[in-house]
């Protein structure tokens, strides 16, 4: 097994009609060794096994004729250009295939040969295809002599360099040479219960199927194998926390508690009730609570985090709270002290405006446990901030977050409490996935009062009509965001950007009005202060790009335009739209696009028809894809070779219950170290190295 392992580690450099030039090619596709051509899977397939009569074939339409060659020669243009013809024949009838500018076509073919031709038909003058895939059938008794005609074909996602043609003959060779070196790793009690086909023969027929039936139960083997390894790792990482790692049985009842609830201006929804109490379970447990809150935005997260933080500090634990942005910071700074200050709880918040002496003077101060409660950014989990007695780490929008920082932050105390929040809500399937190494409590209604937002999408013909509905909103002392994709004058032509469109508005539209500018290129203090001025209703209009996605609540909002809204991810126009609707009077979402592309129609379509997250998240994870919606490198998703968390979410949960248990009953399987499974997950996941026992 071991020497299978090595063959397929070798480098693709080395297999028949690669060498040095070719390898740099096929680098591009990240194509290095044997077992990457091995897993390089076709994207489509063509079946082009069923052959029509010559004079059966439809012009306009992609065809397969097959017939003997009876003629063909080259024809030389102007330039160096050549024509290169070829004329097939049945006994129905005559079709040509065409070459331009391939000279070397003359020395392919034989009279007499037979020909399998496939493509587009046309008429010019006579039936023709012009660059026809074809094959030259060399033996009837040899079922693979054809690879790229008469059969089921694979199309290979390709880069420039790199022939269709040609890949597909490399992986052919492949397969047919290295399939068997591939190893069995999934138990072999696995194999039987999800009824999988053996590995070399799934290879064999994803790749090349002698019927279209067999590709979906190679496909499902291959999912499956890679699903299986992701939970496992997860399952690992989710043991080393629940069940290896102590953690701080936290005393949930106390006066402190009580006396936060006492003084709550309102009651919670059934939803918050239920999450608390499941966070509440987690913190009384031995065991490091490790948990996700999840909810659409102004579901009421902040709330239930505030009473995670009560509990700690009841216990006479510090607590750590990390936002992605200085404004989201000092928002959560002014919510938590303003609820907690009269409890004499003590909040503090760390931001880069600091003065040198106040930061040193914070530092200390938390090192010393004279602040209960830390707040801040990516500063937090920098070396020389300390904690004394660290209870609870809690992160706000998660996905803006590496899941290294996570760590780090956690690090920071004796395997503290986690509770990571997301605003942007993500379907089951992702959610175990993502992180799938913590537990998922959802928030799933609004508190009462929260205003509707309607949403419209208009066109640029509409634009006049809307400033004037703008203006009457503003003087009745409504506030409004109008949101730009850019800062500044961008190369795309006809592209409206934050800074000029600022000063339009503020000289020429609505003169009589307050404008303001906010955008990421700004210093903090600046944007601190254009903030303050508009939550305290200074400022009638703030001109801004995506900085104001996260957090920022201005209740006198009701109003936010979003300009080339089709420029915007699904979830990102969701964010933007949760910025209004937060006081009680109507609150609007205007969507302006001139463009009116199939997907961004789509998109535009779904944010005018319905308000829950949810959805939302689905429509756009199934557009995008979850590496784009996430960001590969913020959620840590490895890249799936084949896999679709989405379309193979039951693949995905048999492989997860598979994982779980099989980490149930054989808890010690790592210590086999050669194993073909743990040499195969070591090898998709490093970082599984470290569950490893020491030798």
């Amino acid at each position: 097994m071991t020497n299978n392992r090595q063959t397929l580690q070798q480098s693709a450099q080395y297999v028949k009609g690669v060498g040095p030039k070719r390898i740099q090619a096929l680098h591009k596709l990240n194509i290095f060794t044997v077992g990457d051509l091995l897993y390089y899977f076709p994207r489509r397939y063509e079946d082009r096994s069923q052959f029509k009569p010559i004079n059966k074939v439809t012009i306009g339409s992609v065809e397969t004729v097959r017939g003997l060659v009876r003629t063909f020669g080259l024809r030389r243009l102007k330039g160096r250009r050549t024509i290169f013809q070829l004329a097939i024949s049945d006994s129905s009838g005559v079709i040509y295939g065409t070459w331009f500018n391939q000279p070397y076509m003359k020395d392919v073919f034989r009279i007499g040969d037979e020909v399998i031709l496939h493509g587009k038909v046309d008429r010019y003058r006579v039936l023709q295809i012009n660059a026809p895939e074809y094959e030259i059938v060399k033996n009837e008794d040899d079922e693979d002599a054809t690879i790229h005609t008469g059969r089921i074909v694979p199309i290979y996602p390709l880069t420039l360099d790199i022939s269709q043609r040609y890949l597909r003959r490399l992986i052919k060779h492949v397969v047919d040479t290295y399939a068997v070196c591939a190893d069995e790793y999934i138990p072999a009690e696995i194999i039987s219960r999800q009824a999988l086909l053996p590995l070399p023969e799934a290879l064999q027929n994803i790749h090349f199927p002698r019927e279209a039936e067999l590709i979906e139960p190679a496909k499902k083997r291959l999912i499956f194998n890679e699903f299986f390894l992701l939970q496992l790792a997860l399952a690992l990482q989710r043991r080393e926390l629940k069940e290896v790692q102590p953690g701080i049985a936290f005393k949930i009842h106390g006066r402190l508690i009580e006396k936060f609830k006492a003084a709550l201006p309102f009651s919670l929804t059934a939803s918050q009730t239920k999450v608390v109490s499941e966070i509440e379970a987690d913190m009384a447990s031995d065991k490091p609570m490790n948990r996700l809150l999840q909810g659409d935005v102004g579901s009421g997260k902040t709330i239930v985090s505030i009473w995670a933080l009560v509990i700690c500090v009841q216990n006479g634990y510090q607590a750590a709270l990390m936002a992605p942005t200085e404004i989201l910071a000092e928002q959560h700074f002014r919510t938590i002290e303003k609820l907690l200050a009269p409890l004499g709880i003590r909040v503090a918040v760390l931001t880069s405006g600091l003065k040198k002496k106040e930061k040193t003077a914070l530092l200390q101060a938390v090192r010393g446990r004279s602040v209960d409660i830390i707040i801040g950014t990516h500063a937090l989990i920098e070396d020389d901030v300390r904690c004394k007695k660290l209870g609870l780490v809690i992160i706000d929008e998660q996905h803006k977050f590496g899941v290294a920082q996570r760590l780090t932050l956690q690090k920071k105390g004796m395997m503290p409490d986690v509770l990571v929040m997301s605003a942007t809500p993500i379907p089951r399937t992702l959610a175990i996935t993502v992180y799938g190494d913590l537990d998922v409590s959802t928030i799933r209604e609004l508190p009462p009062g929260r205003v509707p937002v309607e949403t419209y999408w208009i066109s640029e013909k509409k634009r006049l009509d809307f400033y004037a509905f703008l203006r009457k909103k503003m003087k009745e002392k409504d506030q409004v965001y109008v949101v730009y994709p850019v800062i500044e004058k961008s190369l795309v032509k006809d592209l409206k950007d934050a800074t000029r469109m600022f000063e339009h508005f503020r000289d020429t539209v609505f003169p009589e009005f307050k404008v303001g500018l906010l955008h990421g290129r700004m210093k903090d203090d600046e944007k601190k202060e254009v903030m303050r001025r508009f939550k305290d209703g200074a400022l009638d209009i703030l001109v801004a790009t995506t900085v104001i996605e996260v957090g920022i609540d201005v209740p006198n909002a009701s109003i936010i335009l979003i300009e080339h809204a089709e420029r915007f991810g699904l979830s990102q126009l969701h964010q933007l739209r949760g910025r209004v609707g937060r006081g009680r009077q109507k609150a609007y979402c205007v969507l302006l696009s001139q463009k009116e592309s199939e997907d961004a129609a789509k998109r535009l379509s779904a944010m005018t028809t319905t308000t829950d997250g949810f959805k939302i998240a689905e429509y756009d994870l199934l557009i995008r894809g979850p590496g784009e919606f996430f960001g590969t490198r913020q959620s840590g998703l490895p890249e799936l070779r084949i896999g679709n968390i989405l379309t193979d979410r039951d693949i995905l949960v048999s492989a997860r219950q598979e994982a779980f248990d099989y980490l149930g009953h054989y808890p010690g399987f790592l210590e086999h170290k050669q194993a073909p499974l743990n040499t195969e997950l070591l090898e998709r996941f490093p970082n599984t190295g470290e569950f490893f026992p020491a030798r």
